[in-house]
């Protein structure tokens, strides 16, 4: 079964921005392997590179809180 639709893109855009988060992920995926978008190098790194765990993220906070201390007694 084939059913064809005529949208303006202005109605095409308002369809996409209303999906859900999943649905738009599954969309840009397979846009990107009809296009054939592959990454660059730098996105490549930026996608599967490392991510920093709750706990790193509670240092790095408590760290930043300790250092703006220190530089307001100043």
């Amino acid at each position: 079964m084939h059913v064809q639709v005529n949208l303006e893109f202005d109605q095409l855009l308002k369809i996409v921005r209303s999906l859900p988060s999943g649905k738009l992920k599954q969309l840009k995926a397979e846009i990107e392997k009809k296009s054939g978008g592959e990454p660059t190098g730098l996105e490549e790194l930026l996608l599967n590179g490392p991510t920093a765990t709750k706990k790193e993220l509670d240092t790095i906070a408590k760290n930043r809180k300790a250092i703006n201390q220190w530089r307001a007694k100043q």
